[in-house]
Order: C-alpha cells, then sequence, then structure tokens
C-alpha cells in the first residue's frame, strides 16, 4: 500500500479531456516473442505501426523502442514516427507512461501511478520505469502518486469528472487496504476531479481487472459512449447492463445528466488471430489531434455503425478505422497502446 499526504504538491493539476489540443503522443514498440509469441508478434509489431503512423499524419508520435528493435521499428514505422531508444517490457504506453496533467500556468506534470504489471500479473521491471523516463524525455515535472494504477483506468472529461471502475482502481491487488475516499482524495489531488462516477467492472476475468477505457468513453463533457455486450453467455453481457444502468442515472461535477450512446460490439471478427483474449470492441478507440483512430474488425455492418455513430459523437474529426486484430488478441485496443501528451 502506498500512502501519501494529500497537502504536499500544492500545484493546482487537471487533467485534461483526450480531445484537447496534443503537444505529442507517446507509443512503445516493446512486442516480444517472451509475451506475445512467435505467431502474434509480427501482426503486433505491424498493428503498433500503423496505429503510430495514422496518429503521426496529425500530430508528433514518440515510440520507445528497445536498442536491439530499433532497425525493424524503423522500417515499420517509417520517418513520420521518432523512436526513442529505451529499455521496455511490453506494449501498453496508456498503462505504463505517465497520465500528463497541466496546470493554470500552462506547466506540464506527469504523474506516475507506480505500475505494478496489472496486479503482478505480468513481468514489468523495465516498464516501471517507463513513467519516469517519459516524464524526463517530455521535460514534464514528474508527479508521483500514492496510488498503483494504469492509465488504462482513467477516464475524464476534463472538467472535473471521471469514470472509473471498482474492479481495477481498488482491487488490493493494487492498492491493498485503501479506501474509496482515500482514493478519491488522491485522484484529486493529481488529476484535478471533483466527481468520479464509479462502475463495478470486474475482476479477475482479464489482465487489467476491467479497465474503464473498454467500458465507457467521455466524446465530450455530459455526453458518454458506452459499450453492450450483446452475447447473454459473455462475462461482460450483465457488467454492461449495470453500467449502462448507472451512467444513465449519473450526473457530472457541473450537475449535468449524462447523455448516454451505445455502442455494442461486433457480433463476428476476422478468424485468424481469434483467441479467448481477443478483445473486440469499438469503445477503445484514440482521440487525437483532428482525427479518431478506431478499430474495425471485419464484421461490416458492425464496423459501419461503429464509424457513423463516433462520425455522429466527433463531427469535427475524421474517422480512421484500422484492422488491430493482432494488437486485440493480445487483450488490448488502440487506446491502450498510446498515451496523450497536452499541448
Amino acid at each position: 500500500m502506498i500512502v501519501t499526504d494529500p497537502a504536499r504538491d500544492k500545484a493546482n493539476w487537471r487533467m485534461p479531456d483526450e480531445g484537447a489540443p496534443h503537444a505529442a503522443t507517446w507509443m512503445a514498440f516493446g512486442a516480444s516473442a517472451a509475451i506475445w509469441g512467435g505467431r502474434l508478434l509480427p501482426a503486433a509489431r505491424e498493428n503498433l505501426a500503423n496505429i503510430a503512423k495514422a496518429i503521426a499524419v496529425r500530430e508528433p508520435v514518440n515510440m520507445l523502442v528497445r536498442e536491439e528493435d530499433t532497425e525493424i521499428a524503423s522500417r515499420l514505422c517509417g520517418p513520420t514516427v521518432d523512436l526513442v531508444v529505451q529499455a521496455i517490457d511490453d506494449v501498453w504506453m496508456r498503462d505504463t507512461g505517465p497520465v500528463f496533467v497541466i496546470d493554470p500556468s500552462g506547466r506540464i506534470g506527469a504523474v506516475g501511478f507506480n505500475f505494478n504489471g496489472w496486479g503482478n500479473k505480468q513481468r514489468h521491471s523495465l516498464d516501471a520505469g517507463v513513467a519516469k523516463h517519459v516524464a524526463q524525455t517530455a521535460k514534464a515535472i514528474f508527479v508521483k502518486a500514492g496510488l498503483v494504477l494504469e492509465g488504462g483506468g482513467i477516464e475524464v472529461d476534463g472538467e472535473g469528472t471521471a469514470i472509473i471502475t471498482e474492479s481495477c482502481v481498488l482491487n488490493p491487488n493494487r492498492d491493498l487496504g485503501v479506501s474509496r475516499d482515500t482514493c478519491e482524495s488522491e485522484l484529486s489531488r493529481v488529476l484535478g476531479l471533483d466527481k468520479i462516477i464509479w462502475l463495478p467492472g470486474i475482476a479477475g476475468k482479464e489482465i487489467t481487472d476491467g479497465h474503464i477505457d473498454f467500458y465507457a468513453r467521455f466524446a465530450r463533457p455530459g455526453v458518454v459512449v458506452a459499450g453492450l455486450e450483446l452475447d447473454p453467455s459473455s462475462f461482460d453481457h450483465g457488467v454492461t447492463k449495470r453500467h449502462l444502468d448507472i451512467l444513465r442515472g449519473a450526473t457530472d461535477a457541473k450537475g449535468r445528466r449524462l447523455d448516454v450512446v451505445v455502442l455494442p460490439g461486433p457480433s463476428t471478427w476476422r478468424a485468424k488471430y481469434d483467441n479467448n483474449d481477443f478483445a473486440a470492441g469499438y469503445i477503445n478507440v484514440y482521440v487525437c489531434n483532428g482525427a479518431v483512430i478506431a478499430p474495425e474488425f471485419g464484421d461490416a455492418t458492425a464496423d459501419r455503425k461503429a464509424r457513423d455513430t463516433l462520425r455522429e459523437l466527433f463531427p469535427d474529426r475524421e474517422i480512421v478505422q484500422l484492422n488491430i486484430d493482432g494488437i486485440a488478441a493480445g487483450g488490448g485496443g488502440i487506446h491502450c497502446t498510446t498515451q496523450q501528451q497536452p499541448r
């Protein structure tokens, strides 16, 4: 358990909405055969490169890469992606990297949430140092949080409201003995939150214990796009229905009742990399400057519905859909591989 004095670090930090202007995106070219296996490794690397190149059209992309992987990373990513040599374990920059914050004077902070491999489920000795390294490289003020958490477990509207799952943040494999009140106080200190909407999530079914970025995302303040698992046999069916009930009855920090847009996942997907960990859902998108980078899974009807819904939610941004089957087979999505640095 990590305990801090909430009176320290008096800077008035605030985590901006993901749709606010970015200075850059951070990623990690960290897939390895040891974790991904020889069959998935090429697909994961190609997916990472395609995500990075799609974002790099619109803003700088800084890609962490092991020294021994620089040649293949350079070949796949091309000249528009900046490679930063750093020892890393895996690809999930959303969780290993810092959560960037700003203060009223415009200073950039980078919150380190003491990454522990999602409750010590995976080796992480190198990735545990990524948040501080990225903060230093970005010339941001490193802010050490008093919680063990991952960026994929936090969703904010930029105006003081967050949506977070209990199954992740209050899990004893991260924060043993930490109460909800203590958690809220610390998140308020480092992220500038006024209200947290708690969803139950579900623990133990996949490595993250139910990250919010596969369940519900702010399209803008007051508007949430939420997933719904249509398969009654799935462990997420009842969970996502419960989440919708909570969100529809919730208000944000400004007192607004949330407008909840439902975005179900695909009914089918390409079989090539299908496995028990395959993460087939449309919520895990990345909002960068001028675009939303989103997945497609080969279900023509569902892919089109997702694209049309995202166009309605983000009318001023281009919707770019990518095949990310390799990344999905590793249990993640586009959002999981990215971390925004605000301008």
